[in-house]
């Protein structure tokens, strides 16, 4: 369980193991989890927009993420996060309910495991449209310029990569300390 209220924004490329290690977070420190993908494709079967959908799903996240926040509820927010700006703009959404915000990107390192990844695996939103390799490889991803959690998730199973973020996450006094059992 977190400390304290916080904002973790976890990003990467599709096929890094982003969603997988979001709900396994999300479900071990019972935060909220704000997926972008799921945001923009309830914009699309709305009939509001279409698939790209631009920044409109990032907007609503941030909104939503900020008002989880005030309420005080720790949000793993994810998405690609290819851009400076989006990164920026999940900050000052930490940044206006007054908590801190821990950035993490995702990264496969092995370019034949990533691709195993992004060509086997399957839509679990219905009517997403999933990115092949070469749409992966092509797209724009800034570099991070700042201080974040890298997490390369090349050869690890998901709890492997899990046990890693908590491991850093508790790095940063994030994390309470588990409790000893009750005794009987």
């Amino acid at each position: 369980m977190l400390v304290t209220t916080a904002l973790i924004v976890i990003g990467g490329l599709p096929g890094t193991g982003k969603t997988t290690l979001s709900r396994l977070l999300a479900a071990r420190i019972g935060a909220v989890h704000l997926r972008v993908d799921t945001i923009e494709q309830a914009l699309v079967r709305s009939g509001l927009a279409q698939h790209p959908v631009g920044p409109a799903g990032y907007v609503v996240g941030y909104a939503l993420a900020e008002e989880h926040l005030r309420q005080g509820l720790t949000v793993i927010a994810e998405s690609v996060n290819p851009l400076a700006v989006t990164r920026d703009s999940w900050r000052d959404a930490g940044a206006g309910a007054g908590v801190p915000v821990v950035e993490v990107e995702v990264i496969c390192s092995d370019p034949a495991e990533h691709r195993h990844r992004v060509t086997s695996r399957s839509v679990d939103i219905p009517g997403l449209p999933l990115p092949d390799w070469q749409q992966v490889r092509r797209r724009d991803h800034e570099p991070w310029n700042r201080e974040h959690i890298t997490l390369d998730t090349a050869g690890e199973g998901p709890q492997d990569s899990l046990n890693s973020l908590l491991h850093q996450l508790d790095r940063l006094r994030l994390l309470a300390p588990a409790r000893p059992p009750e005794a009987s």
